[in-house]
């Protein structure tokens, strides 16, 4: 039953210092502006454009190869 417990123990400690170094480090690369996620795939400008032109989801969708989801996604988004 010790050692069970001293092994739980050991672990979260571990796990909660990997975690901190990991917020460091994500907090330097965003303090140095390299930590920007992963770029937009899809061109919401497009679909935007595409929607005005009178196009509805599905046309969007199969014009951009995308998800009609994504679609929805960005028309239900406002313009950052």
């Amino acid at each position: 039953m010790h050692l069970r417990l001293r092994n739980e123990l050991r672990n979260e400690m571990a796990f909660n210092l990997r975690r901190e170094r990991q917020l460091e480090g994500i907090a330097k690369a965003k303090a140095a502006g390299t930590y920007k996620g992963r770029p937009a795939s899809i061109d919401a400008t497009r679909v935007r454009e595409l929607k005005a032109q009178g196009l509805g989801p599905t046309e969007i969708a199969k014009a951009l190869k995308i998800g009609r989801a994504s679609v929805y996604r960005v028309l239900d988004t406002t313009p950052s």
